[in-house]
């Protein structure tokens, strides 16, 4: 068996978290850590100069006297929730290879299935807005896919109804050896559809211009070659034939572990949240090189991440 150094981390382990993270008062000042790693700043002035107000779990500037708390103005605005509860959602979707479901937070945190849906949402959400910007370079394979179950009206491939778009791009170590070939990054977004215009404004976002970037012969594709500096279009014979083409071999081994992971934990994921766990897939991935940090890496993009309004969950979650 090949052995691989990311795949027997230690990582964090449970009697570790509660160590580090079991009562209130240790994910406060983590969280203070986090969101302020110099020292408090105040929000409304800037000053650092400041007192705390144990009693209401605030902090006062000694300066314009505003009262802010760890989690004003972060993803976290406004729980009632404690702390140790958020931690604890945290580490499960972070400490494990796959997700976990809404329902096994709710047993595992102790709340409502409709309380744990909503902290996973806001979690996943953090995910996607951290995500959104990521750049693929050097050696990248792109291919397209869906997620969702189709509708038996009768039509196949690329045409068929009731599932999803999205596009997989995977950047890899330079050209070389293809059994020595190792993946760096992944990106997963969801497109509308996979028309040339559709990809190429994507590939913008996506791609670094210095990219070389391979695909299959989808029409689709056929314009990147106007927004990299390399790219080479393979016609596949279709079937199981092209997943198992060498230059494609990482990015049909992603999709593979990505729907067997998603699929296997949610069973179904509607159009409007597919975005979330795109992204939540992505995110793990790209950071699983050192797991022993992965969970103050969320923390750190949660509370730098804005609010989110509670009534665009809530709509989405009733239009599934």
């Amino acid at each position: 068996m090949t052995y691989s150094p990311s795949q027997f981390q230690r990582g964090l382990s449970f009697p570790k978290f509660l160590s580090q993270f079991g009562t209130e008062e240790q994910c406060i000042q983590e969280m203070f850590a986090s969101r302020w790693p110099k020292g408090f700043v105040c929000p409304e002035c800037g000053g650092q100069e400041h007192c705390r107000l144990p009693r209401r779990g605030l902090y006062q500037c000694n300066a314009c006297h505003t009262q802010t708390s760890v989690t004003a103005g972060t993803i976290f605005h406004g729980t009632r929730l404690p702390l140790t509860s958020w931690f604890l959602a945290m580490h499960l979707l972070t400490c494990g290879k796959h997700s976990v479901s809404a329902m096994e937070l709710k047993r595992q945190i102790g709340v409502t299935y409709e309380t744990a849906w909503r902290m996973k949402q806001k979690l996943l959400h953090v995910m996607l807005e951290r995500e959104n910007g990521r750049v693929l370079s050097d050696r990248v394979e792109v291919d397209d896919a869906y997620m969702g179950g189709e509708r038996h009206d009768g039509t196949t491939g690329r045409g068929t109804t009731g599932k999803t778009p999205f596009l997989a791009a995977v950047q890899t170590t330079p050209d070389g050896d293809p059994d020595g070939r190792k993946v760096l990054y992944v990106k997963l977004t969801r497109v509308r559809n996979f028309k040339g215009r559709t990809v190429k404004t994507w590939a913008k976002r996506s791609l670094a211009k210095a990219s070389h970037v391979l695909t299959d012969g989808m029409t689709g594709f056929r314009g990147l070659g106007t927004v990299v500096k390399r790219h080479d279009r393979k016609v596949m014979p279709g079937g199981w034939r092209s997943s198992k083409h060498p230059a494609f071999a990482w990015v049909n081994t992603i999709l593979g572990n990505l729907k067997g992971s998603l699929l296997g934990v949610c069973r179904w994921v509607s159009v409007k949240h597919l975005p979330r766990y795109l992204a939540e897939f992505q995110w793990r991935f790209n950071r699983r090189f050192d797991l022993s940090t992965i969970l103050q890496r969320l923390l750190r993009a949660a509370v730098l991440t804005p609010p989110l309004p509670e009534n665009l969950l809530v709509l989405a979650e009733r239009s599934r």
